[in-house]
């Protein structure tokens, strides 16, 4: 008997997947814990693994597509069971019975013949149907590598993909490519010339791109966190000379195991500690209660490439306060690593307590962040920066970190902030008490 493999939950707010990449081809035998294809959460892209053993009898759901969960977009055959035998059946089989939307179930192969005999009266006749599109392929016949948005890009303004070299991952043509291409003057296949818009009349609209699921997510809970949490912001600079020195010897040590501790692993060091001391930046808002949090666990942000869609996660540090600088800097290697390649899976993402985004080492000075639910509280860091300081009624060279707190003001007030502040820039400007 065929297995349908049904788009699963990989997150508990999930309600629907997109497929951003098969791994497999129709005819392809796979293995239980295999990865069958690449999928697009409300939170992350991630692996989706085969559960049984199987030869692959059809994929019902194209890529770039977005189905429910529970929908089936795949069928496995068992051994003994031939693909063509599973996918007439399934072709003779109902939506309802395959699990499957009207969209999802376009025909993997010709559907069978016609008995010889015709059938008995009332007389049914079908309507053929189109083949489905092809995918498209480079000269060797193997299949073109395109991202879904670069696809729909492509469709929308009538480009070859075939005329497009890929610059993504593997050769994948992505949305940088598609720009390129118009930017060098290329036209749309089949394009008419337009006359051009005179100033003033009208706006130019260059086109539209629907939202991924996880952009979907994004702007729904950042959108509910500013409606329904009172933030406010308290900044503080930050001393960060000798953070300087006494990073550059932790990784001298840290180079002979093939480690390096960065900037923001000692931020979350002393952030963990600090939070120690002041319990309700490890608290949420409950209604008519706080619930102060047991556990210290740092999240820290994580910006997708475009190349994977985009977007940004929160990658969890646990127990962070009982790790040491050398553990921190493992862990969030590993877990930046994996959200830029195989994506993080919903426990990566879960409990956090507290939130850090860091844009410094992209040159921004300083910045604010909006607060990441349940958390109370998130820190914004901006660059570590060369400016002129007073020390002792003289102007001195000063190498200077703005960290800019937004809070949840029913749960932490402004002097709570300050003295928070005080003591991580404590931690921070004698960075030493961090490695004890």
């Amino acid at each position: 008997m065929s297995i349908e493999v049904t788009m699963p939950r990989l997150s508990d707010t999930m309600e629907a997947g997109t497929i951003i990449k098969w791994n497999v081809g129709i005819g392809d035998e796979v293995a239980a814990g295999d990865i069958l294809a690449d999928i697009e959460t409300d939170k992350a892209t991630m692996e989706m693994q085969a559960f049984d053993d199987g030869v692959i009898a059809g994929l019902l759901v194209d890529e770039g597509k977005q189905v429910p969960v529970g929908t089936t977009i795949a069928v496995l055959a068992e051994e003994g069971e031939s693909s063509d035998e599973v996918v007439n059946a399934m072709a003779g089989a109902s939506p309802a019975e395959v699990g499957a939307t009207e969209e999802a179930v376009a025909p993997v192969v010709a559907a069978p013949e016609a008995p010889s005999e015709p059938p008995s009266s009332p007389e049914v006749v079908a309507v053929p149907q189109p083949a489905p599109p092809m995918p498209p392929t480079v000269g060797n016949g193997q299949r073109m590598r395109v991202s879904p948005v670069a696809r729909r890009m492509a469709e929308e303004q009538g480009i070859d993909l075939a005329r497009i070299a890929g610059s993504g991952p593997g050769g994948r043509i992505i949305k940088r490519d598609i720009l390129g291409h118009r930017a060098n003057g290329a036209a749309p296949a089949g394009a008419q010339p337009v006359a051009p818009m005179a100033l003033g009349g009208g706006s130019l609209v260059e086109g539209s791109e629907e939202l991924s699921g996880m952009r979907q997510t994004i702007a729904k809970r950042l959108v509910e966190s500013k409606a329904t949490i009172p933030h406010y912001q308290v900044s503080m600079s930050v001393d960060m000379r000798s953070m300087v020195d006494v990073r550059a010897q932790v990784n001298q040590r840290l180079s002979a195991e093939g480690a390096k501790a960065s900037v923001n692993d000692f931020i979350v060091k002393a952030a963990a500690l600090a939070i120690r001391d002041h319990k309700y930046f490890n608290a949420s808002f409950g209604g008519d209660k706080l619930v102060l949090h047991g556990q210290i666990n740092v999240g820290v942000a994580i910006a997708l490439p475009e190349e994977r869609g985009g977007g940004l996660v929160v990658a969890t540090i646990r127990g962070a306060d009982q790790l040491s600088i050398r553990d921190i800097a493992i862990q969030s290697r590993q877990l930046s690593e994996k959200a830029r390649t195989r994506g993080l899976s919903a426990e990566d993402m879960a409990d956090s307590t507290f939130t850090i985004s860091n844009l410094g080492m992209f040159g921004v000075d300083h910045f604010t962040a909006i607060i990441n639910p349940p958390n109370s509280a998130i820190m914004a860091c901006g660059g570590a920066l060369e400016v002129p300081v007073v020390e002792n009624g003289e102007v001195v060279p000063g190498l200077r970190m703005t960290l800019t707190l937004s809070l949840d003001h029913r749960v932490i007030d402004g002097a709570m902030a300050a003295r928070f502040l005080q003591t991580l820039r404590e931690l921070l400007e004698k960075p030493a008490m961090l490695l004890v």
